[in-house]
């Protein structure tokens, strides 16, 4: 997003965070309620042009939100989604992305207010991982003629009892409504958004060998002294990295061997 659309996503990001932080409202009531009104809004191509027409009054769109769904969502909903008409929008869609990631954010806030939120980060990067290695699963989850129904019920026979309530939700709607994303770009924004939770960056790290504890402390130490930032590793095991591991960084790929990449941290931490 740009300009007022990523201002507008901001603010609305803020007063979510105020909801789920100050008051009584359910953060996975309103995920599924954000995400019920994301799903409107994207089949009603009409009403989103009007709730972003920066011609009409920004009191006038808030008053057609509370019309439209005010009686079908709680209050705490109702009034998000109202402030978000408000605001000014660079063009429609922007507003449909915008609810559709605060359901996502809402969903990963109840998962940290259970303590769960590590548990559904390592989820989700498992899941992508157990999905870039099966083409028929794939290819099962991203059928476009395969009805949301079926796709839902084949993830609860993958991860209903395996995985955290939020992980299921979470990627029950990335399948059944991708909104023209790709299933692993869907599952790396999800990653990224979970990392946000707690201000860190995610690390992907695969490594020839399984890392010992010692080894992934110290080279989550380095990184985030590197990068500034705290980070959260997410690990996976490929006999055929070349220098033993491989380490990335949003679009940032560190190549070589754990002991060779912890001396040059060092020496830049150094200069």
């Amino acid at each position: 997003m740009n300009g007022a659309s990523r201002e507008a996503l901001a603010a609305a990001r803020e007063r979510l965070d105020a909801l789920t932080d100050t008051t009584s409202a359910d953060a996975a009531s309103l995920a599924d309620e954000l995400a019920a009104v994301t799903a409107l809004l994207d089949r009603e191509a009409g009403l989103r042009r009007v709730l972003t027409d920066p011609a009409q009054p920004g009191e006038a769109k808030a008053q057609l939100v509370q019309r439209l769904i005010g009686g079908q969502v709680n209050g705490p909903t109702a009034d998000l989604v109202s402030g978000m008409a408000r605001a000014r929008w660079s063009q429609p869609r922007d507003l449909v992305d915008a609810l559709e990631q605060l359901a996502d954010i809402a969903d990963l806030t109840a998962a940290e207010k259970r303590g769960t939120l590590d548990e559904v980060e390592d989820e989700l990067f498992r899941f992508g991982r157990i999905v870039s290695s099966s083409t028929e699963l794939r290819a099962a989850l991203t059928d476009r003629t395969a009805g949301g129904q079926a796709k839902t019920e084949l993830l609860h026979r993958l991860l209903g009892g395996r995985a955290k309530p939020a992980t299921e939700r979470l990627v029950a709607r990335l399948v059944t409504a991708p909104r023209g994303r790709s299933l692993e770009a869907g599952l790396e924004s999800l990653s990224k958004l979970a990392a946000e939770r707690r201000d860190r960056l995610v690390a992907i790290v695969t490594s020839a060998v399984p890392l010992s504890d010692p080894q992934k402390q110290r080279l989550g130490d380095a990184l985030a002294k590197l990068y500034g930032r705290r980070m959260h590793l997410n690990l996976d095991v490929d006999p055929d990295v070349i220098g033993g591991i491989r380490v990335q960084v949003g679009d940032e790929v560190i190549n070589g061997s754990l002991a060779d990449r912890l001396d040059e941290a060092a020496r830049r931490m150094a200069s």
